[in-house]
C-alpha cells in the first residue's frame, strides 16, 4: 500500500513539474531586451549649464512651471549628492536588475501578449514610497533611492515602511504598478471588494514572480506571514461577526487595507498583527477561486467581486 501511494505521489509530482516546465520553457523563448537609461547619473553628473540640454533630452522629468533654480539646487545640494553617492555604491551598474526585469516582462508577455517592453529609467526622486516603481506603458521609472536597504541612514521612515526599501522589492513593485492597468477598480467600496481587488494584484505576483516568497510579494517579514497563517480563521470570523465584509465605511481601509504598522481590530492582538491583513485575506480568497474554477488569469482579473467570492469556496485554514 505504501509503495502504491509513493508511486502515485511521484507521478503526480512529475506531471505538476512537467506542466510548470512547459510554461517556463515557453516564457524563456519570448524575446525581451531591456534598455536602461541612468537618468540618476545624467542628472547628478551634470553642471548647471547643462540643464537646458538635460531638459531637452528628458522633457518628461521636468514639469512645466518649475523654476530652473529648483533643479540646480538639487544638483548642488550636499544631502542630495550624498544620497546620489549612496545609490552609486549600491547600483554602480544595473545589469543584474535589468536581467530580472527582462525575466518579468517575458512572463508578462506570456500572459499579456500585447504588453509593451518599456525603456527603463533609473532616477533619484523625492522619496515617494507610494510610487517607487512606475510602469507607464513605454517607460518604467524606478526610484533607486528607495531600494538601498532598510537600514540606510537616509531613511527617516517608520519600520513598517523601511522593511520594503530592499532591492528584492523592486520586481513586486513593478508588478503592482502594472496591475493597476489590468485590474478594474471595484464597483463598490465595501471591505470585501477592496480585499479582493488587492487579492487579484497579489495573485498576479504568484503568476509573474514564481521564484519570490509570499513575504516578498506582499512586502511582509516572514514572521508576519506566519502570523496571518496562524490567525486566518480568527480574522475571518471577526470580519463576519462584526458584519464588516459588505460595509462601505471608508475607515475600514485604514484599519485593514492601507499601509499601516498594524491592523486595527481594536483588540489585544493589534500590536502583534501586520498592517494590510485585508489584502492578505483577499489573496487567499482569489487563490481559492483559481484552485476551484477553470478560469483564465485575464478573465479572473475582470470578474465581479460577488461572483468571484461566491465561486471561490473560500474556507480559512484552522490553526
Amino acid at each position: 500500500m505504501t509503495k502504491h501511494f509513493l508511486l502515485i505521489s511521484f507521478v503526480f509530482l512529475f506531471i505538476s513539474c512537467d506542466k510548470k516546465s512547459k510554461v517556463e520553457k515557453a516564457v524563456e523563448e519570448i524575446p525581451v531586451e531591456i534598455k536602461v537609461d541612468r537618468f540618476d547619473k545624467a542628472f547628478f553628473e551634470s553642471k548647471p549649464e547643462d540643464l537646458a540640454s538635460l531638459k531637452t533630452e528628458y522633457p518628461f522629468f521636468f514639469p512645466e512651471g518649475i523654476d530652473d533654480k529648483v533643479w540646480i539646487d538639487k544638483m548642488q545640494n550636499k544631502d542630495w549628492r550624498a544620497l546620489y553617492n549612496e545609490v552609486q555604491k549600491k547600483y554602480p551598474n544595473f545589469d543584474k536588475q535589468a536581467t530580472a526585469i527582462e525575466e518579468l516582462f517575458k512572463h508578462l508577455k506570456y500572459y499579456f501578449p500585447k504588453t509593451i517592453t518599456p525603456k527603463v529609467y533609473t532616477v533619484i526622486a523625492e522619496m515617494d514610497y507610494n510610487n517607487k516603481a512606475i510602469y507607464a506603458n513605454d517607460k518604467l521609472i524606478i526610484s533607486l533611492e528607495l531600494y538601498l536597504g532598510k537600514d540606510v541612514k537616509f531613511y527617516q521612515f517608520p519600520d513598517y515602511l523601511r522593511q520594503n526599501f530592499e532591492e528584492r522589492q523592486m520586481m513586486p513593485d513593478v508588478v503592482s504598478s502594472f496591475s493597476f492597468r489590468k485590474i478594474p477598480a471595484p464597483k463598490d467600496k465595501t471591505l470585501l471588494s477592496n480585499m479582493i481587488f488587492y487579492g487579484k494584484e497579489l495573485y498576479l505576483k504568484d503568476v509573474l514572480l514564481p521564484d519570490y516568497t509570499d513575504a516578498e510579494k506582499i512586502g511582509y517579514q516572514p514572521e508576519q506571514i506566519i502570523w496571518c497563517q496562524e490567525n486566518e480563521s480568527y480574522m475571518w470570523r471577526f470580519f463576519i461577526d462584526e458584519n464588516l465584509l459588505f460595509d462601505s465605511d471608508s475607515k475600514l481601509n485604514n484599519r485593514f487595507i492601507n499601509l499601516a504598522p498594524f491592523s486595527k481590530f481594536y483588540l489585544e492582538i493589534d500590536n502583534e498583527s501586520p498592517g494590510r491583513v485585508g489584502q492578505w485575506i483577499g489573496w487567499q480568497i482569489v487563490r481559492s477561486f483559481m484552485k476551484n474554477n477553470d478560469v483564465s488569469l485575464q478573465d479572473m482579473l475582470k470578474m465581479d467581486t460577488k461572483e468571484l467570492f461566491e465561486k471561490s469556496k473560500y474556507k480559512p485554514k484552522k490553526p
